[in-house]
């Protein structure tokens, strides 16, 4: 599954591929409580390596399809 981080201040974003067996509802709680708690949102990349962003400076998440799941094209 892909997710990318949007971060404030800078017109980049942040994207982590996490490993295909990643539940959605897990990695949506991990947000939700890093946001709402003011810490770090952290997620380990499908490689183990671990990506830190502090939540006050996250603009949006989007938790996107699983990596077999990307469409290609223009398609409609």
């Amino acid at each position: 599954m892909d997710v990318r981080i949007g971060v404030t201040y800078t017109a980049k974003e942040l994207e982590v591929e996490l490993s295909e067996d990643t539940d959605v509802a897990s990695v949506k709680a991990d947000v939700e409580a890093a946001l709402s708690g003011g810490g770090v949102l952290w997620l380990t990349d499908r490689k183990g390596r671990n990506v830190g962003v502090p939540a006050d400076k996250v603009a949006y998440v989007d938790l996107g399809a699983e990596a077999g799941d990307r469409r290609i094209g223009f398609a409609g």
